[in-house]
């Protein structure tokens, strides 16, 4: 293996938008530019253009009319189309998963490194949230669904050979779902470099509007302190947030090149992050334009907001405990500089997440081959 060209695929859970973890997916291919990426669906009208110029193959979910709309209804459906894919060429796996892409079938002499930014939601820790909010077909169908995904999520696990977690905080979850031992490398964030402007009198919220960011308790804590807001996104919650914004909270929707956004962010005077979340992306990208972060304490932030430093954390999930958060930093402000805060998030650039994956992937593989040569090496004695 060591004297031919290493082939490598990436293993993606569907590319339909470019978030958080399809920016990872494209700087693992910036890591491995040769490497073809197989994913459940993929949605080329809504992804950047230059995903055009990559090898991208899909499951034959692909095919299901509206496929890209409908995927996420799709979970009964998605280990087997995995496992489907024929990964056999290949010396190097690596997945990014938030679902079941980990859950394909690799050469066991190949590797298979999993990029994990977190075990599935909807299946271990927030099934029972999710259970809870859906109808009541889905809450009689969900407890047999969920429990045969979760038999087959412990064994896709056990097929990955090492875990990387995005986060410290979901490499404690895979050692409580999955029972393994993880490495943490932080995910890739685009960092704003342009010019520092004078900040404004607002606060600022960037995110889709699902239930588990709780954008509802910032609209609703800026509206009692009759502070504004800007609101930045689009999603099934609009019309609840709308109802109770107060005359202060103005929604931008979901329209925004990437360079207004970092405009909103260099201008606004903090940014509010009132969701438990994996990493979260949103509070190191507003850090990277100089502006503080009052960020609920659990979760990512912990490890990305620096607290009296960057930003504050507040302590329950509640309107009462970030209003008094937004009253504390006002009062208090934070001791870092826009310059400092800038600097700060670097520890989380494209570039740092690009060097560490190629480094780690470098070190598995060393490792790994070693392995595979004392194996061969001892079949042989015993012959």
């Amino acid at each position: 293996m060591a004297d031919k060209p290493l082939k490598v695929a990436i293993v993606h859970d569907w590319l339909v938008t470019y978030a958080g973890a399809d920016r990872v997916v494209d700087c693992m291919h910036h890591v491995f530019p040769d490497a073809v990426i197989y994913t459940l669906v993929y949605d080329k009208d809504n992804m950047p253009a230059w995903f055009r110029d990559y090898d991208i193959r899909t499951t034959y979910l692909q095919k299901i009319p509206f496929a890209t709309k409908l995927y996420k209804n799709m979970l009964p459906l998605m280990p087997r189309a995995f496992e489907a894919l024929d990964l056999s060429e290949y010396d190097l796996v690596l997945s990014s998963s938030s679902s079941c892409s980990k859950g394909v079938i690799t050469r066991p002499d190949a590797l298979h490194i999993c990029y994990c930014h977190t075990p599935i939601r909807y299946v271990w820790d927030f099934y029972y949230t999710y259970r809870r909010s859906t109808n009541w077909l889905a809450k009689l169908v969900m407890p047999g669904q969920i429990h045969k995904m979760r038999v087959w999520d412990k064994c896709a696990a056990d097929r990955v050979d090492y875990f990387i977690a995005n986060s410290h905080y979901i490499a404690r979850r895979i050692k409580k779902y999955y029972r393994r031992d993880s490495d943490v490398i932080y995910p890739c964030c685009h960092i704003n470099e342009a010019p520092f402007v004078e900040k404004e009198d607002f606060y600022l919220v960037v995110g889709r509007f699902t239930w588990y960011k709780r954008i509802d308790l910032a609209v609703a804590a800026c509206t009692r302190l009759g502070k504004r807001l800007v609101v930045i996104g689009t999603g099934g919650e609009e019309e609840r947030l709308k109802a109770l914004a107060g005359p202060n909270v103005e929604f931008l929707g979901g329209g925004l090149s990437d360079e207004e956004v970092r405009g909103w962010y260099l201008r606004a005077k903090a940014f509010l992050f009132p969701g438990e979340e994996d990493f979260g992306i949103t509070p190191v990208e507003a850090q990277s334009a100089g502006t503080p972060v009052l960020a609920y304490g659990q979760g990512g932030a912990c490890e990305t907001v620096l607290p009296g430093k960057t930003g504050y954390w507040f302590e329950e999930q509640t309107v009462d405990s970030l209003a008094d958060c937004i009253r504390r930093f006002e009062r208090e402000g934070v001791a870092y500089s826009k310059e400092e805060i800038r600097a700060h998030s670097r520890r989380f650039s494209e570039q740092r997440f690009e060097q560490e994956l190629k480094d780690y992937c470098t070190r598995r593989m060393a490792d790994w081959q070693r392995e595979l040569y004392a194996c061969s090496h001892h079949e042989e004695e015993t012959l």
